[in-house]
């Protein structure tokens, strides 16, 4: 009966996203094209011509991406878990990579870059990738193949819910995860995805939205979302057994320091191919990311030795992987002193968010997925309010919105809009993932049993076992 259930509410909430594509196509006014070039295009770009360097430099960049999720994030976060948890908690991000892809193709890039209105694309526009091909699309990237830029895009698609997996670690059934990810990328991610980079999104400040928000490489879109998100099932699951009470500590720590470093340099094709060319922008912004991820460290390292007496190594890692997550929606709009200091201020608050926040609150985000990731780009994008640079990227000097010139270089005016874009992501991502939850408990159920639980996911979840005697 359960699966009779799941198989029709899958297909209803298909048919639910196909129908609202093709009303939206249908009743949406045309967007009016802005004046300024999107921040995260070539200035310079006039003509609907592939640029090589530019096509060759995304690609590499699409490749990181994908690096950051197979092999970085799944020995980052499998080497933070016991050892009866690993293989469960690596198969989180290695199923997505298959698990989103087809998404994406089918419909999820249309959902994300297709016409619309202000909060979804057409599903029908791209439908199974149709007429994306060599031919760049102008709106988004005038010099490269729009299938380089889709491609590119997908990988964020991926990693964004490998993300939130952090928060469940340990006690989700496997097709309670399959499940909720579906629905999470329809009604979360390609919606935000739209309102952010969409043509007429609702934040898309350069092609047709209301509100100026900047976001370079995916605050909002993936961090932001996958945080709040994270958090939110993290308290409707419960603390895994044990929790607190018990020492739960990482089974190989070592694991995730080469994870780490993997994500490390995954980020540059994450935040600089984000230039979408091969230009000084690009180059900016590959500094940018490198120095807030030296900042975060060094301040985690420090307050850690400072508060408890001892460095670790853990927590220096954790301080890299914040200060990434901290710069990642400012990377192209400031200078490289100010990534420093933006990441030094990551490292700090991401660090009491991880420690004090987490204890006063009482909830078990296993991998710290909202105190890293959602608060650590909750500050990028509201320092980025008063630190964008248009020295940096011009782009933002001056714009069109309904007409009406204005500036989005660092202001008050531009933190209040930031604060908008924040608060929207927020909101819209707590509030569906608490509806999923609830339907995923109604249908599947979310939890393993205590049984299943002490015997660990690997076992009780896929019959197998990371190390075997």
């Amino acid at each position: 009966m359960k699966s009779a259930r799941v198989k029709t509410l899958l297909a209803g909430v298909f048919l639910q996203a196909v129908t609202q594509g093709v009303l939206f196509a249908q009743t949406t006014p045309a967007m009016s094209q802005l004046q300024a070039a999107p921040p995260n295009a070539p200035a310079a770009a006039t003509a609907l011509t592939v640029v090589p360097a530019d096509n060759a430099w995304i690609l590499i960049s699409s490749a990181l991406v994908l690096m950051m999720t197979a092999p970085g994030l799944i020995l980052f976060y499998g080497g933070l878990v016991r050892g009866k948890n690993v293989l469960g908690t690596m198969m989180h991000s290695l199923i997505l990579m298959a698990m989103v892809s087809v998404l994406w193709m089918v419909f999820g890039y249309s959902m994300s870059f297709g016409d619309g209105n202000a909060f979804i694309g057409n599903p029908m526009q791209y439908w199974m990738l149709n007429g994306v091909g060599g031919v760049p699309n102008g709106d988004y990237a005038p010099t490269i193949p729009h299938q380089s830029f889709m491609l590119f895009q997908m990988m964020f698609a991926i990693i964004t819910p490998a993300l939130i997996s952090g928060a469940i670690a340990e006690r989700m059934k496997f097709k309670a995860f399959l499940l909720f990810t579906f629905l999470w990328m329809v009604v979360v991610y390609f919606p935000i995805c739209h309102m952010v980079w969409g043509k007429g999104g609702l934040m898309n400040y350069a092609l047709g939205g209301k509100i100026p928000v900047l976001d370079f490489a995916g605050g909002t879109v993936v961090h932001i979302s996958s945080g709040i998100s994270a958090l939110v099932c993290a308290f409707v699951l419960g603390k895994r057994m044990g929790y607190p009470r018990e020492p739960m500590p990482p089974h190989n720590v070592v694991y995730s320091l080469i994870g780490t470093g993997l994500l490390w340099v995954g980020w540059f094709g994450f935040n600089a191919g984000s230039a979408l060319n091969a230009g000084k922008l690009a180059t900016s912004t590959f500094a940018a990311t490198h120095f807030s991820a030296v900042g975060a460290a060094l301040s985690w390292t420090f307050i850690e030795w400072l508060s408890k007496g001892k460095p670790s190594v853990l927590g220096a890692a954790s301080g890299m992987v914040a200060g990434l997550a901290t710069i990642t929606p400012a990377s192209g709009f400031v200078t490289v002193p100010m990534a420093f200091c933006i990441g030094l201020t990551g490292g700090v608050v991401c660090y009491y968010a991880v420690t004090k926040v987490k204890a006063r609150f009482a909830y078990d985000d296993s991998l710290d997925v909202f105190g890293v990731h959602c608060v650590g780009s909750v500050v990028g994008m509201l320092l980025l309010g008063l630190a964008a640079n248009a020295g940096v990227n011009e782009a933002i000097a001056s714009v069109s919105i309904d007409g009406h010139k204005l500036s989005c270089v660092g202001s008050i005016a531009q933190f209040v809009a930031q604060f908008k874009g924040v608060l929207i992501t927020l909101a819209w991502s707590a509030l569906a993932s608490m509806v999923i939850l609830k339907i995923v408990q109604a249908s599947v159920g979310l939890r393993v049993e205590e049984d299943e639980e002490s015997l660990g996911l690997d076992l009780s979840q896929h019959g197998e076992s990371a190390y075997n005697d």
